[in-house]
């Protein structure tokens, strides 16, 4: 699919290390070597929690390089593939999610919305499909990630699938 552009400082916290820090201080090699090593630990949380929200997908890789991470594996289908960019792209600290993800099972495309100030999922549902009461189908199409429709906010991504697509 390609890279995906997400606001990298807008999304969930799975880092520990204060990465402006370490970029303020001039790399020097132990810093640089804590980063990677923090990055490492980073890869391995968000690959735990894609496996956490039952997202099927065979050899799971995700490699984080400063604030892009790279994403390979087999997703199960498009559906698939598109949550578990979001799931990386949505974490606080990564601007870019570099997608290498293979698909056993092809579908339609979705579309990726960052939500703004002020919108609902009725407000994108209208601006997307011309009626606000498809909103169910994209908060279908953000599970698990979403957990309730009320709970969005600036920054995030989310996935608007084609309509009559519930995944």
């Amino acid at each position: 699919m390609g890279i995906f552009s997400f606001i990298k400082d807008a999304g969930k916290k799975v880092f520990g290390l204060d990465k402006a820090r370490t970029r303020e201080a001039g790399k020097t090699d132990s810093l640089e070597k804590e980063e990677r090593k923090e990055n490492e630990k980073v890869s391995r949380k968000l690959e735990q929690t894609i496996q956490d929200l039952n997202l099927k997908i065979e050899n799971l890789k995700i490699f984080i390089e400063n604030d892009m991470a790279v994403v390979s594996g087999k997703a199960l289908d498009q559906s698939t593939r598109e949550k578990i960019i979001l799931v990386v792209g949505n974490s606080e600290g990564i601007a870019q999610v570099d997608d290498r993800m293979d698909i056993e099972n092809a579908e339609p495309e979705a579309v990726f919305h960052t939500v703004e100030r002020g919108d609902t999922l009725s407000k994108i549902s209208n601006e997307h499909y011309g009626d606000p009461n498809q909103y169910p189908l994209i908060f279908e199409a953000n599970k698990p990630m979403l957990q309730d429709p009320d709970k969005i906010y600036p920054g995030q991504v989310l996935r608007i699938p084609p309509l009559g697509d519930k995944r």
